[in-house]
């Protein structure tokens, strides 16, 4: 699991997050969301960290 960096702001961030969807179809939500996830992998710039969140995000996918 990742360390968690936003604390205390989690719940600022995940406000922002939702109001930034607000009133987009689920197509420009889904192209918000690929630009954002792009925008912040440039942002962090490592490339075996960002495949190991990939997997990481992909097994919480998965779990039943």
């Amino acid at each position: 699991m990742t360390q968690d960096n936003l604390s205390p702001d989690q719940d600022r961030f995940y406000a922002a997050l939702m109001a930034a969807h607000e009133g987009l179809s689920d197509d420009e939500s889904r192209a918000l969301n690929a630009r954002l996830v792009l925008m912040m992998a440039n942002q962090i710039g490592d490339v075996p960290l960002l495949e190991a969140l990939l997997q990481q995000a992909r097994q919480m996918t998965d779990a039943p």
